[in-house]
């Protein structure tokens, strides 16, 4: 037998986290809902408006600080052993496929039906394809795409990472530095280009992710505890400045006491996740539609808001939100089964020839 402190050290080994695709689900829907029953009639786009709804759907935008923390967790858990090349095509393959198929379909549309609400010029859908279209400040296809520039500057870190070698000691060491640097950004002493890799306004999201990924991992410490308490720490306040700048954008009110008790509650799911205590509450469904979020928040919003202003005049404002959600629900599910699950594999082995799997620096992976 091992002794006891080998066995804390080891890896945890388990299946797939359902749970994990419930809070994807429920973090697209609320997404969609803060765009169809608040934003779409409070930005001009739609002349429909959900005076009810609309007070509890404007604090949906939240369930992209979801997302980011998801994305901190399951990126790391996926990156953990890999090698750099073999990374850098799972990403690939993973956002592109849908990617491409959902800015053609939104410009196409759009320049089709928005009637000029949506202007899309082809210099902006070729740049948009590449998806790094925001380094030389091109607008987005659709509005929702910013976060992926997010997601793509998380990603660069962990490539890092994989190109140095993934332990437990090194993540936690860079989970600290990129803490640190976080809050020496918050104090202007940096130049505001570093925030192009610090990635400061969500980065407690990505780390509180990693650091949980640690628990998931390695079980309970209390250094991805104290991690994920600072992290959670620099994300109320920015939470809240970022709610105030979407209030200002509605000329409405997001209250911040909402705002405050959303983050807390995403933390502590997380946490729950991370330890274990929510292996109950997983089902094998939520996988099936879980695989949809991420085509279904790329197509939502722009067309979404086009239907609205379109159909909207002649058809009952709750049935055509309901029929808009069915409609891009199925389509999200047509882009997974017709383009994501049959492109991936092609990708993928189009992309081995050209990508050399370069193994870690160090090449030793012990914690």
């Amino acid at each position: 037998m091992p002794p006891a402190h080998a066995r804390t050290e080891a890896p945890r080994k388990g299946g797939r986290l359902y749970e994990i695709d419930l809070l994807r689900i429920l973090a697209a829907v609320s997404v969609m809902a803060y765009h169809y029953l608040f934003s779409a009639g409070a930005g001009g786009h739609t002349t429909m408006h959900f005076p009810h709804a609309d007070v509890v759907a404007r604090y949906g935008y939240l369930g992209v600080d979801l997302f980011f923390m998801i994305s901190g967790f399951v990126v790391l858990l996926s990156a953990w052993n890999r090698k750099p090349g073999s990374f850098v095509i799972s990403r690939i393959v993973r956002l592109y496929p849908a990617y491409w198929v959902a800015v053609t379909l939104t410009a196409v549309v759009s320049v089709l039906f928005s009637q000029g609400k949506f202007p899309v010029s082809l210099g902006q859908y070729v740049a948009n394809l590449t998806m790094f279209n925001s380094l030389p400040n091109i607008e987005n296809v659709d509005v929702v795409y910013w976060t992926l520039w997010a997601e793509l500057r998380f990603y660069a870190l962990i490539l890092i990472l994989t190109l140095i070698g993934i332990t437990r000691r090194r993540v936690t060491i860079f989970l600290w530095g990129w803490l640190a640097a976080t809050f020496v950004f918050e104090t202007g002493i940096l130049p505001h280009a570093t925030d192009l890799v610090l990635n400061t306004q969500f980065s407690h999201y990505f780390i509180a992710g990693m650091a949980l990924c640690m628990i998931y991992r390695y079980g309970p410490n209390w250094q991805s505890f104290l991690i994920i308490a600072v992290s959670m720490g620099n994300a109320i306040p920015r939470a809240v400045g970022f709610a105030d700048r979407v209030g200002n954008r509605y000329q409405t009110d997001i209250h911040r006491a909402p705002v405050v008790a959303i983050i807390v509650a995403i933390f502590v799911v997380m946490v729950l996740v991370a330890l274990g205590k929510t292996q109950g509450l997983g089902r094998p469904w939520f996988a099936v539609l879980g695989a949809l979020t991420y085509p279904l928040y790329l197509i939502h919003a722009h067309i979404g808001f086009i239907i609205f202003e379109r159909v909207g005049p002649h058809v009952n404002a709750i049935i055509l939100v309901i029929a808009t959600m069915l409609l891009m629900t199925a389509v999200a599910a047509a882009l997974h089964y017709l383009i994501e699950k049959p492109l991936a594999p092609r990708l993928k082995r189009l992309l081995q020839r050209f990508i050399p799997d370069t193994p870690p620096t160090h090449a030793k992976t012990r914690s």
